[in-house]
């Protein structure tokens, strides 16, 4: 069961999703506020999954927390806005509802969160081993696990709240961030090169000005992670005039 918060200033919209939440029985409603300011105090109270969070909201927008809140729990923004929706997705929200919200909505998103949230319970229960003896992992894909080797791995893009894996054969979409993915995968063998994109170092065949080279793609290499970049994968493997 996920244990909700609802954030809005709003007394119509807090009710309406009170009573759409209590229409599901893995959801339970454990506060709701007004404010950011708010949320901050009942997240230091309650044990959280979820946060139903507004983007117009007196003091603090929605939008202007998240960017400012580390390590908050799984959130679905709620606006009258959909101008919000893209900057939503750059934040790493699993969902975003534009008012006035329908149940089957309602719905749609909360299923999405519940699926997000056991998909990375059951990760971290398991604890996938990084070993040489653990080559492999699985994934969620639809409805079936697909299994991924990590010698196989090309690179992960991240779209929304999915990833793409891409690896020498196919690509796999499923339901992860990709800070969950980077938490996963062995620092030694993977780097991240961009806000969304990590690539595997052995893979790489050429490094170009803002670009990396892997077989016919080409993944763009962020400025702020230029030079952990080029010394990881350069290193001694460097040669030059001495």
């Amino acid at each position: 069961m996920l244990n909700c918060l609802v954030i809005d200033d709003e007394p119509l919209a807090r009710k309406g999703l009170e009573n759409y939440i209590q229409e599901l029985d893995f959801l339970n409603l454990v506060g709701m506020g007004n404010n950011p300011m708010e949320l901050t105090a009942l997240l230091n109270q309650f044990d959280v999954d979820l946060i139903f969070l507004d983007i117009q909201m007196p003091i603090m927008n929605g939008i202007e927390f998240l960017k400012i809140k580390q390590n908050l729990p799984l959130v679905i923004l709620t606006t009258a806005y959909p101008s919000y929706a893209l900057e939503g997705y750059q934040l790493d929200v699993i969902d975003y509802l534009l008012k006035p919200i329908t149940f089957n909505r309602f719905f749609q998103a909360a299923n999405k969160a519940n699926d997000y949230h056991q998909l990375l319970y059951s990760s971290s229960s398991k604890s996938i081993d990084q070993s040489p003896a653990r080559d492999s992992f699985f994934i969620k894909c639809d409805n079936r696990y697909e299994k991924i080797f990590f010698d196989d791995i090309l690179f992960v893009q991240a779209l929304q709240n999915y990833v793409t894996i891409h690896t020498k054969s196919k690509k796999y979409i499923t339901l992860l961030f990709l800070k969950n993915v980077e938490e996963y995968l062995d620092a030694k063998q993977f780097i991240r090169v961009h806000k969304s994109f990590i690539v595997s170092v052995p893979q790489i065949e050429r490094i170009e000005k803002t670009k990396i080279i892997i077989g016919d793609h080409q993944i763009p290499m962020s400025r702020n992670f230029r030079s952990e970049i080029l010394d990881k994968i350069l290193g001694n493997n460097l040669w030059k005039n001495k």
